[in-house]
């Protein structure tokens, strides 16, 4: 849990504000926790500080690949989504292999790790992407064998399930087959046209028995039955990102104006719904700016800045904001929401006192920078993360991915006017990407529009 949801967001903030830490110290746990944790071949278990040794005398397969998928698809695959490749992904990787290796579940469609649905899910979003950004066919190959288990065989979730889960520790398995749905519509069409009716059948239930008036989803359904947990998921939106994506693929209007409702209740019928801790509020939360990037309901945005507020309403003076693994969730969405409010801007060095955000607009983004003390140092444009980074071929809605707004295109050219100065430069994408040098006068607010040349 350490791993998956706490260490992570560590890393990604000092990779934001803190580059010294991140090379350093953060660098350091990563291989301290390698050294350390690693029991079957790099099938991590769980540590214990007070014995110095492992918790549990005698390892547990299912142990090790239950906390190995949470270490990579919770923790890892994130870090993958905005650093790229970098030693973390190595760590990713070779976990993700191992799980294989020792996969003890045999089917008829191959061994498979697990027949836990949170498994199986996780397993499937993280090797969907790690299909395309490696290249490497046999992920796609372990992929499907979980794809056909539960779409072609005896364990499809709305037609045999007794009950699916839709918040944590089930809701993954929606996710991770419309993810599956994704990489096969472009890498193995014949394969796409097989899950086609049966991924479809579970959405139509899902949108069919799991939603309330105003789109939020129950905690968990009964898809044989129809009977329902009427208290609603924290997880809405990750199952949204299912229902999205395969409308991206099949352009099933249906399943774009479902997104479109929830979004549009979201402030008249959901701001003083008490989500509880504040790890439920961030995975609402990041949903919605999800959601919110691919569709711009524009009253969605009122509810996102409020219930912010109430998640870091929490946290003490000291950083702490419940005092377990979940905090790193908290930081995981507070930046993802800063994201959303600098449109992917990012400076290097960070500093408390430099406050800067932006606003795009009709294709140019409105820069505002003001620091209480010199500064200098460098304004880093977004890139195409998905593609550059991840290989996708389509930048369809993902748990846990940081959503891309305003991006330079490496091979288009820019023009960045300076109004104090009343006076434009020249830029390439791959030059705003690498960072834009700027220096601030104390008190003195910078501000520059950015515009992509014709």
């Amino acid at each position: 849990d350490s791993a998956a949801d706490n260490y992570p967001f560590m890393v990604l903030t000092c990779a934001l504000v803190d580059r010294e830490r991140f090379e350093g110290r953060m660098l350091d746990m990563l291989r301290t926790e390698t050294r350390l944790t690693s029991r079957l071949d790099r099938l991590p278990d769980t540590w214990s500080f007070s014995k110095q040794a492992f918790q549990d005398d005698r390892p547990d397969l299912g142990r090790l690949i239950f906390g190995g998928s949470e270490y990579v698809k919770d923790g890892l695959l994130p870090l993958t989504e905005w650093l790229g490749p970098s030693p973390w992904s190595e760590r990713m990787l070779g976990i993700v292999d191992d799980i294989w290796k020792h996969a003890p579940v045999e089917t008829p469609c191959g061994n498979i790790p697990s027949t836990n649905v949170e498994v199986s899910g996780e397993m499937l979003q993280a090797l969907s992407r790690i299909y395309w950004m490696t290249g490497d066919k046999k992920y796609l190959e372990y992929a499907v064998r979980l794809g056909d288990y539960y779409l072609l065989g005896e364990n499809h979730p709305t037609r045999d399930f007794e009950r699916l889960r839709l918040r944590d520790h089930g809701c993954e398995i929606v996710s991770g087959l419309s993810e599956l749905y994704v990489a096969v519509h472009f890498a193995d069409p014949e394969k796409k046209k097989a899950y086609q009716e049966p991924i479809h059948a579970v959405f139509d239930r899902i949108l069919e028995v799991a939603r309330n008036e105003h789109g939020m989803l129950a905690n968990w359904i009964n898809p044989i039955s129809g009977e329902a947990d009427t208290r609603i998921c924290d997880t809405w939106g990750y199952n949204y990102n299912g229902v999205y994506a395969v409308y991206m693929i099949d352009q099933t209007e249906a399943y774009r104006e479902a997104v479109r409702h929830v979004l549009s209740n979201l402030t008249e019928h959901v701001t003083d719904y008490h989500w509880g801790s504040a790890d439920e509020y961030a995975d609402s939360i990041e949903g919605a700016i999800n959601l919110y990037n691919r569709e711009r309901v524009e009253s969605a945005t009122e509810w996102i800045d409020s219930e912010i507020r109430d998640m870091w309403r929490v946290q003490g003076p000291d950083g702490v904001v419940e005092g377990w693994h979940g905090d790193g969730n908290s930081a995981r969405t507070a930046i993802m929401y800063a994201l959303w409010k600098t449109q992917g801007l990012t400076i290097q060095p960070w500093r408390a006192d430099v406050r800067f955000g932006t606003v795009e607009l009709e294709g140019r983004l409105y820069v505002s920078l003001i620091a209480e003390e010199p500064w200098s140092g460098k304004l880093v444009l977004d890139k195409p993360r998905h593609k550059v980074q991840m290989g996708l071929p389509l930048d369809y809605p993902r748990i846990n991915q940081f959503p891309e707004w305003f991006v330079a295109q490496a091979e288009s050219r820019y023009t960045v006017r300076d109004l104090n100065a009343d006076s434009g430069s020249s830029f390439s994408g791959e030059q705003l990407q690498a960072g834009m040098a700027v220096q601030l006068e104390p008190g003195k607010e910078l501000r520059l529009i950015v515009t992509a040349a014709e």
